[in-house]
């Protein structure tokens, strides 16, 4: 069975009361409930617009105006070459084709005791007192993250019990193989007091075809944990990338996330951190790169709630062609947040003069005993340090790719997993201009 929508929100409605009874948790109540909750709000409210503020440079129409499937047919069974090029060889590794786990090409290796890398469906299968909480407390309800705990069907769930510490990164990765798919992954990524890990989701294409993809991955970070997530999305130059990241803090934590959008015809990711305990600390980092007619979107919020808690945001993008990014960096520090440390930083390099970036890092600020800063630049190479190099003898071109290079590599550089680093560095020398 299959559910064909045009993509106005009344469409996805009948589309949900359709399949609504195949997808996984129907013996939770709450679950249900929840889901008839979100598709309810999104049939009311709809896809945004350009009248929301928050999307107020970001236009979805096309997306709304999709004809996507939302039931994949048959998985592909040839993937293993897919996966061969993509895998990072030390990683602990969950496969997802076209949005369901495929176990035949997973490989999760050894874990340590209580740690659970599984997935999502069959938890939600197998537990009979599944906490609600878990999955439904993203923050102010968006369009896309109702749109995605009505239909989500698999996706990653990661448990790590307290104080267990993976020295190789867990690998989440997702691959569409299917034209015209719409693809709902919900991740629940949960790290227990004292324990540490490196998680890498990474989202690639099979082909250059038109689907949509909206993931939605929560976070929560335990006392005294530490916890990197590294986002790749690499999708398909025609398709659709909207993720949202829900990251919830608790006392004396860290948490690392760093953003790399290398693909998509239209990419947005929302990533919202909240800090519900004293001492905690976070880094939110990104690189953008854009060619073409691409457009990418960031939004970042991050929410000082309690005291002493630190941030720094660091986010690069490099648009050449007729592409455009966004970038809205938002910190709130409460009343009750005195100590607060937050510095946000946004830098663009604009190799083309059709290139274009809208940027707008905000503070807002309750509390009198902080140290926030934030600030942004949008410019184009050097050409001093064009001419330095081409006096020692390097030619232009060469000259033009080894400074944009080396503006993005302080990006790269801070990524944790060496073997991701690698491969990184590979996707930046593959995606830079030559000319």
């Amino acid at each position: 069975m299959n559910a064909r929508v045009p993509g106005s929100a009344a469409d996805y409605l009948g589309a949900f009361r359709r399949i609504s009874g195949i997808l996984p948790g129907q013996h939770l109540d709450w679950l249900r409930q929840a889901r008839a909750e979100a598709i309810g709000r999104f049939s009311q409210q709809g896809f945004p617009t350009l009248h929301d503020e928050d999307w107020k440079y970001t236009s979805v129409a096309s997306i709304e105006k999709g004809r996507f499937n939302i039931l994949p047919t048959a998985s592909d069974n040839l993937l293993a070459p897919q996966v061969a090029l993509h895998a990072l060889p030390d990683s602990h590794l969950l496969v997802f084709v076209n949005g369901r786990l495929d176990p035949g090409l997973s490989r999760p290796g050894r874990l340590p005791p209580g740690t659970v890398l599984s997935s999502l469906a069959y938890q939600l299968e197998q537990d009979q007192d599944w906490p609600e909480d878990t999955l439904v407390t993203y923050p102010p309800a968006s369009p896309f993250a109702d749109l995605n705990l009505a239909f989500m069907a698999d996706g990653a769930y990661v448990r790590l019990p307290p104080e267990a510490a993976l020295a190789a990164p867990i690998q989440l990765l997702f691959i569409t193989s299917e034209a015209n798919l719409a693809v709902q992954p919900r991740n629940l990524l949960v790290a227990g007091a004292g324990s540490s890990a490196s998680i890498v989701e990474q989202h690639v294409a099979l082909g250059e075809s038109s689907y949509f993809t909206n993931t939605v991955t929560d976070i929560l970070v335990g006392s005294g944990a530490t916890l990197e997530h590294h986002k790749v999305q690499q999708e398909s130059p025609a398709a659709f990338h909207i993720a949202t990241v829900n990251v919830s803090q608790a006392a004396k934590s860290r948490f690392t996330s760093t953003s790399f959008a290398l693909g998509a015809r239209l990419a947005r990711t929302g990533i919202a951190v909240k800090f519900q305990a004293e001492d905690a600390h976070c880094t939110l980092d990104g690189l953008y790169l854009s060619d073409g007619r691409q457009h990418v979107d960031h939004h970042t919020w991050i929410d000082h709630q309690k005291p002493r808690c630190t941030s720094r945001e660091l986010y690069k993008g490099i648009l050449n062609g007729a592409s455009r990014a966004v970038f809205n960096g938002r910190v709130v520090v409460h009343p009750d947040a005195q100590g607060s440390d937050a510095q946000q930083t946004n830098h663009n390099l604009l190799l083309s003069e059709n290139a274009e970036i809208d940027t707008k890092p905000q503070l807002e600020i309750w509390a009198d005993d902080v140290k926030c800063s934030h600030g942004a630049t949008v410019g184009q190479l050097d050409e001093d340090q064009v001419y330095y190099l081409r006096a020692r003898g390097i030619g232009e071109a060469s000259a033009r790719v080894i400074l944009t290079r080396a503006f993005a590599k302080e990006i790269i550089d801070r990524v944790g997993p060496l073997s991701l680093q690698e491969r990184l560095d590979q996707l930046l020398q593959h995606k830079l201009p030559r000319q």
